[in-house]
């Protein structure tokens, strides 16, 4: 399950890769830069919002990181798993501005969008994608049938749930590399659930990307990759984590319990053989320890199917407030809701 990158450094299972850029910086000096990354970090609303752009610069970078070369910026805020309507709809502002910075600059003439919805709609913790589709304002049927009715710069946007490979028989680059020869989008914008590290960033952290996105990465059933050089245009991702496996669950169980170890076990041997075990250690232990059946069981919230409700809502508004300029979030909702 656990990875490791060109150089040899351990990751355990994540798709977020302001946790990858932890683990790099983890025990090295204050200050100390990630080789080919550059990392830049700001706080918003009284610390509610907090936003990280991992920049990979060159193919340096991308041998450190595990990563294709590219943007990827992340939105932590616990309060987007509560019922908090004004934290959500700041949310949506600072979302919505993270996409705009990724969206391409066309010269002239509305964009053409698509929104792709990744994920099986029958399983709650992966139908964010499938519920963000359903709820963008879908606007190109408009453009080609009445076009008097839109502003110019109100963009051509459609969108799809292409579902999952096991209920298809179709693997879903080639469903969507079919749509985009046909639609002809200037960018595709895909929306999926992912897998993090850490338990805290579950439901509470967006990742917004333009490399590009590989569907059933998060729970390890990688598809083929969604990128440029595959359906020939742009494609930013946009993912949740929305659940943890079980062998990072007890990793970081025991992780907990050798640090209460320490800390009893202070000045003695016992203590000097816990400080040399480290986290990869850890991790490494629980995997070769978990039967299969174990192993591949993912964990999330009890309450996943209200979370997923306000996440689709936050990212669908953010995904018509920036592809369609003119309209603000209560001119979107008229139509949408």
């Amino acid at each position: 399950m656990e990875k490791n990158n060109e150089k040899g450094n351990f990751f355990p299972r994540t798709d977020l890769a302001i946790e990858i850029s932890d683990l790099l910086r983890l025990d090295q000096a204050e200050g100390y830069q990630i080789p080919g990354v550059e990392i830049t970090e700001k706080t918003l609303e009284e610390g509610e919002i907090h936003i990280t752009r991992v920049r990979i610069l060159n193919e340096e970078g991308q041998q450190q990181m595990g990563k294709a070369k590219g943007d990827y910026i992340t939105i932590e805020c616990s309060g987007i798993k509560q019922n908090n309507p004004s934290l959500h709809e700041r949310v949506i502002d600072t979302l919505s501005q993270a996409i705009g910075s990724l969206l391409p600059k066309k010269k002239e003439g509305p964009l053409n969008v698509l929104v792709i919805g990744l994920g099986n709609r029958f399983a709650t913790p992966d139908t964010l994608g499938p519920k963000v589709a359903n709820q963008v304002f879908v606007t190109r049927h408009i453009a080609l049938k009445a076009p008097e009715l839109i502003e110019d710069d109100v963009a051509h946007l459609s969108s799809f749930a292409p579902s999952v490979m096991g209920l298809t028989g179709i693997e879903t680059a080639e469903i969507i590399r079919g749509v985009a020869e046909n639609v002809k989008p200037d960018c595709i914008i895909a929306i999926d659930a992912l897998a993090a590290r850490h338990v805290s960033r579950i439901n509470s952290t967006i990742q917004i990307s333009d490399t590009g996105i590989s569907p059933g990465a998060g729970v390890g059933n990688k598809r083929k990759e969604l990128n440029e050089s595959t359906v020939g245009c742009k494609v930013i991702a946009i993912g949740v984590p929305t659940v943890v496996d079980t062998a990072t669950l007890v990793s970081d169980t025991l992780s907990q319990i050798v640090q209460m170890l320490v800390q009893q076990a202070e000045h003695s041997p016992l203590f000097d053989m816990l400080q040399g075990v480290s986290e990869e250690d850890h991790y490494q232990l629980v995997q070769e320890s978990l039967g299969d059946e174990i192993r591949e069981l993912f964990v999330t919230p009890k309450e996943i199917d209200e979370i997923i409700e306000y996440l689709s809502s936050i990212i669908s508004n953010a995904i018509n407030i920036a592809v369609h300029p003119c309209m603000t979030l209560e001119d979107i909702n008229k139509y949408t809701y």
